[in-house]
């Protein structure tokens, strides 16, 4: 986002009590930075979690109470085997670092259908949620093998299931509702989301959460997506006026 004229220096500095409750970020752009360079798609992926794991320290070491991370969508499992592979080997390495999230005192929660993984994965996630389940200085939620779209499919079966058994009538049915079934319930819904690599669009993730955000994307490939990137995002928030609807 272009800023135009000199901006008084106190404005360019992040205020703590403007800072987003959650920020959401769609890590795009791994296969094109490679491709730049002339290497393999999959050194971009390694490139990635690298920054990954950079960024959720800085968001960490600044404040910021919950963040959510788009690691692998649904529609992800059509790429080419290889990287699909890679990107698995990149998951196990990072839960095999739970120490990492353990000394920082950081949950990790991971968000979709976790069935669909081979069952080392499957079981580092779960033994993951549970070594960090009482840590609350920061929240991170990872959605892997997840579709916003079929978070509220599964969201809609859950409850026709209890319509069905007779715990609630139709008429119980809200937004509520819905929402304390969702990946996320309990979570507050995004307020930020940034998308780094030029693209312009939410690709399924977080769709019901995201209903109120305020987008930021910028043309930085996520592996160059540097604390200061993440800064400017946040500057660029907290100067906007965000109205709900109202006036």
């Amino acid at each position: 986002m272009a800023i135009f004229g000199k901006k008084d220096e106190k404005e360019e500095k992040i205020i703590p009590e403007l800072l987003p409750k959650h920020v959401g970020f769609i890590m795009d752009g791994n296969g094109r930075w490679a491709k730049k360079r002339g290497l393999p798609r999959t050194f971009g992926h390694l490139e990635g979690a690298k920054n990954f794991r950079k960024i959720v320290r800085y968001c960490k070491d600044i404040g910021l109470k919950t963040i959510s991370f788009y690691v692998f969508s649904t529609e992800n499992w059509v790429r080419p085997a290889d990287e699909i592979s890679a990107i698995m080997d990149l998951l196990r390495d990072y839960l095999d670092d739970v120490s990492e999230l353990l000394s920082e005192k950081t949950r990790a929660v991971f968000l979709g259908d976790k069935s669909v993984f081979p069952d080392d994965i499957r079981e580092k996630m779960i033994q993951t949620e549970k070594d960090t389940a009482e840590y609350d200085e920061m929240t991170m939620l990872l959605a892997i093998n997840y579709g916003g779209r079929d978070e509220i499919a599964r969201s809609a079966r859950i409850l026709a299931e209890r319509v069905k058994n007779g715990e609630i009538s139709p008429e119980d049915i809200d937004e509520k509702a819905v929402d304390s079934c969702l990946y996320t319930a309990g979570y507050p819904d995004v307020d930020l989301v940034i998308r780094p690599s030029g693209e312009l669009r939410l690709s399924n993730f977080l769709i019901w959460q995201c209903a109120y955000a305020e987008y930021y994307f910028t043309d930085v490939l996520w592996p160059d997506f540097s604390p200061r990137e993440l800064e400017k995002a946040l500057i660029d928030f907290q100067g906007r006026q965000r109205r709900f609807g109202g006036v």
